[in-house]
């Protein structure tokens, strides 16, 4: 019997064990085929997989049999959560040999025990002091984390549900602050140590995809392996151009100033770098949001060249600690060696254009900073990951473009394995094809009247995605004085609270922008409306987008524009039915999807296959008849 053979038998015997007995999804099957094949053969493999294909069986199932350590990287901590509490263990127990499986965070997720040594003895001695400040953690919270020190197994800041992030960071390090486990009191006990040795051992290693984009970027951060699956893939391009991209900022230098001073306190370099702080914020404070080209001008390459060298001076300082210091400040001087060593390389990376890389000043005003991120993404994947490795890419949504964006080889397979939802007899599609146009001055009053129209229709029962903050509130202030029921706005309690709300009580709205546009869940009759105020094009002066639409040239909309604004409005349609007894409506109030001839049936070709309709009484119509049911 081979791989594949043996994986599709598995998932069968797997699936059925499943609560409430499973069932055959012939998407699945297609899927667990492909990824079989591909771990047997080192290859390459998009799958979009649509809602309810349980295609996180289908990839954990071949990669179980294959004997073969994979790493699966996910965008978001809902789905790692799910693999490492629920899926795996389930799997695991049905295996004759149980899976070795092990999750992986960044470093700074876990309890440095150093620093908390030297917390300790900061609170005992004052003048011993770290950073001190107001975020110095105070004799009752600093009893509370060596409890949890000498009690966790693992060091995970989420085992800690009231430890504040300034706090945290007092007691945890960065990547680029480690020494290392060889050059620190407590390498042999250092959490971040032992879960990089749990990992090294694991067979399925789950990780965050941006820690491993900083893999494919630095190389080495993660333990080898023969496999990667990439689930939520269609944000792998603006999260691999985050993780291998470069910044300074006013703060950043203000934090490694502070690191220095609690071990040379005598200098007056610190102050230097704080003064030379000021002048990059006074520099690129009115430079917010714009594109810079050309690379830095003549003035703020003369700030960078400022600061470069104030924050060389500082590193000297610190290099003329002597090697016989008392251990503690040795462990701080070398943690500030290398922050500060790493803002003296960014900065140098900064000080020049580059072709392959966009350079622009972001906010937010009271600390911009300079960025640079690669103009594609697709050579740094090619180069340092595909070619060392197969992978399985899969999502929901995947971009219209996929293996030319993201650089895979020619012979990469692509598959559709579809969903095994009824779109078609659940769910219909309203296009406002009489609404004026988005960018007309009529749009906003008609937009409205639409949105209260169809959330009356639901007997509320809706959630309304919109592009931006204004627009949301805009709509938010007229509807809910007009409607009896209660509506629920992004920013007025955490993600996770509204939508308990949103779920708990049916007949609530909830209005959101574009974070709640994906990884939501809400089944049932609670959703029975989705509204889309526009289609998602993204925005046309952001300046990375910018330089990648002036290098496609004329094709630039059609590379850049269309994918990212069909992959956001398929994710944002994607939470109306999310198990198979859902019903409702998706309301796109752009008359565009149904008028454009350039581009509707692309944005279309990336929606589910539900029913579709112009006609705003057929959706109201339906919305009646499920609140009615």
């Amino acid at each position: 019997m081979n791989t594949v053979e043996q994986s599709l038998e598995m998932l069968a015997r797997v699936t059925a064990d499943l609560p409430g007995g499973g069932e055959r999804r012939s998407g699945q099957e297609e899927m667990t085929a492909t990824v079989a094949d591909a771990l047997a053969n080192n290859g390459h493999a998009v799958v979009q997989a649509g809602t309810g294909t349980g295609k996180s069986l289908a990839y954990l199932v071949p990669a179980a049999l294959s004997g073969q350590k994979v790493v699966v990287a996910t965008a978001t901590k809902a789905l790692q959560d799910q693999l490492a509490d629920k899926d795996l263990p389930f799997l695991s127990s049905r295996l004759e040999t149980p899976i070795d499986f092990s999750v992986l965070k960044g470093r700074s997720n876990y309890l440095c025990l150093q620093r908390l040594t030297e917390a300790e003895e900061a609170e005992s001695e004052p003048g011993l002091g770290l950073d001190v400040d107001d975020a110095a953690p105070d004799d009752k919270t600093l009893k509370k984390l060596r409890q949890f020190a000498e009690t966790s197994e693992n060091g995970d800041r989420s085992e800690l549900a009231d430890v504040g992030d300034r706090v945290w960071q007092q007691v945890s390090v960065g990547r680029q602050e480690c020494p290392g486990a060889n050059r620190c009191p407590e390498g042999e006990n250092c959490f971040a140590e032992r879960a990089w040795r749990r990992a090294a051992d694991a067979d399925v290693l789950i990780v965050n995809l941006h820690l491993y984009a900083i893999d494919v970027a630095v190389q080495g951060i993660l333990p080898e392996h023969d496999m990667v699956i990439i689930d939520e893939a269609h944000q792998l391009t603006d999260i691999v151009a985050g993780a291998t991209g470069r910044s300074v900022s006013p703060a950043r230098l203000v934090t490694a100033a502070a690191a220095a001073r609690a071990v040379i306190a005598d200098s007056k370099a610190p102050e230097a770098v704080d003064d030379a702080a000021e002048s990059l914020k006074k520099r690129l404070a009115p430079m917010t949001g714009s594109r810079l080209a050309e690379g830095p001008p003549d003035e703020l390459s003369s700030t960078l060249d400022l600061v470069s060298g104030r924050v060389a001076d500082l590193l000297d300082d610190l290099r003329a600690v002597p090697a016989d210091a008392p251990s503690d400040v040795m462990n701080r001087t070398i943690r500030a060696r290398q922050s500060i060593s790493s803002v003296l390389d960014d900065i140098s990376f900064l000080r020049w254009a580059r072709d392959d890389e966009v350079m622009w000043v972001d906010g937010p005003a009271h600390n911009p900073s300079l960025c640079s991120t690669p103009l594609a993404i697709d050579e740094i994947l090619a180069e340092n990951l595909w070619s060392h490795r197969g992978a399985v890419l899969t999502s929901a949504t995947m971009p219209l473009n996929a293996t030319s964006q993201f650089g895979l080889p020619a012979d990469t397979v692509e598959i559709d394995v579809g969903s095994p939802f009824d779109y078609e007899a659940n769910a219909l599609l309203y296009c406002a094809a009489d609404l004026p146009d988005p960018r007309s001055q009529q749009h906003r009053e008609s937009l409205l009247r639409q949105i209260e129209s169809l959330i009356s229709a639901a007997g509320g029962r809706t959630l309304a995605l919109f592009t931006s903050w204004r627009a949301m509130q805009q709509a938010a202030a007229h509807i809910e004085p007009r409607v009896p029921w209660t509506v629920l706005q992004q920013g007025e309690g955490s993600k996770a609270q509204l939508l308990k709300s949103f779920i708990d009580n049916e007949e609530t709205c909830l209005f959101a922008t574009l974070s709640f546009w994906q990884g939501i869940d809400a089944v049932g009759p609670t959703c029975s409306l989705v509204i889309i105020d526009r289609i998602p094009f993204p925005r046309p002066d952001d300046p990375v987008l910018q330089a990648r639409r002036e290098r496609a040239g004329t094709d630039g909309f059609r590379t850049v524009d269309l994918p990212r604004a069909a992959t956001m409005l398929a994710q944002g349609a994607g939470r109306l039915i999310r198990s198979t007894t859902d019903c409702g409506v998706v309301a796109v109030l752009d008359p565009r999807l149904a008028t454009s001839r350039s581009y509707r049936w692309a944005l279309l070709g990336a929606l589910p296959p539900m029913r579709r309709t112009k006609d705003r009484s057929e959706a109201e119509n339906l919305l009646r008849q499920l609140r009615s049911s």
